[in-house]
């Protein structure tokens, strides 16, 4: 199941999330979801590892009728004193979702694969029950911040020593492994040293560069293609005489011991065959 998370790993996430960083990922999060998903409203979305609900009150703005899944239950108690009756809450873990097959058009999974013990697997879930796009967030373990993350998890950091890392091609890579040549289109949260605040030289916006593959998030939507395999089982019947037609053939496995057009009152003619 992977790290559930307590009072204090929730604490600790939102000193982070109320950071310089948490808040510009923040910021830049609903244009990722629009830009990559181009969501409509009504649409049914599923965040997975949806936390006290930072998200899903994103995906709750734009309209989306939305649900929610932690393993936490501490942390669904806080999600539902902040969200209320606008959404949808359960507790259950991300590797085994009580959902129907393509029950919502999308599923998002922000922050959260850095965090369970089978990420294939949890893919796979989310993959099952989504009919449209399935949207991961992760932080980018190439980028400058990612690397201080690393190093405060080795130091005991209490949030990043259970974080799992990701770079864009092993996201994609894990991706293409549980779903196959899918379409995969990406964008980055590209936030500069904090030093260059104090220099003035951080730029305006902090995500500018979308597509450079060492910002600090890294936000990806893959889109689902569903195909169709058929087994073809030969029908083994055997030919009396060319030209004779379906209906007064015997059909040769014993288990179908019935001779098709021999009931009484029933028509030989191919379409009127009984069911």
């Amino acid at each position: 199941m992977g790290a559930v998370f307590n009072k204090d790993m929730h604490e600790r996430y939102t000193g982070w999330y109320r950071s310089r960083q948490g808040k510009a990922i923040d910021s830049a999060l609903e244009g990722l979801i629009v830009s990559l998903i181009d969501p409509q409203p009504g649409q049914r979305v599923l965040d997975v590892g949806c936390g006290a609900g930072n998200h899903l009150l994103i995906l709750n703005k734009l309209g989306l009728d939305v649900s929610g899944i932690d393993a936490s239950p501490y942390i669904i108690e806080q999600a539902r004193r902040r969200l209320g009756n606008r959404c949808t809450l359960r507790v259950c873990p991300a590797e085994d979702l009580p959902f129907e097959d393509n029950e919502f058009d999308i599923v998002v999974l922000i922050n959260t694969l850095e965090f369970v013990q089978d990420p294939a697997q949890v893919l796979r879930e989310a993959g099952r029950v989504a009919y449209r796009h399935v949207f991961i967030g992760v932080f980018n373990s190439l980028s400058w911040s990612g690397l201080a993350y690393r190093i405060q998890g080795r130091l005991g950091d209490s949030l990043f020593q259970h974080v799992r890392w990701y770079s864009l091609w092993h996201i994609k890579r894990l991706l293409r492994a549980v779903y196959g040549d899918i379409p995969i289109s990406w964008q980055a949260v590209r936030l500069y040293p904090a030093f260059w605040d104090r220099m003035r030289l951080t730029p305006d916006s902090s995500w500018i560069g979308r597509r450079v593959p060492f910002g600090l998030f890294l936000a990806l939507c893959a889109t689902m293609v569903y195909t169709v395999k058929t087994n073809n089982i030969p029908l083994k019947i055997r030919i009396k005489e060319v030209g004779q037609p379906l209906t007064h053939a015997r059909v040769s496995s014993p288990a179908y011991p019935m001779d098709f057009g021999q009931e009484q009152g029933v028509s030989t003619h191919e379409r009127s065959l009984s069911i």
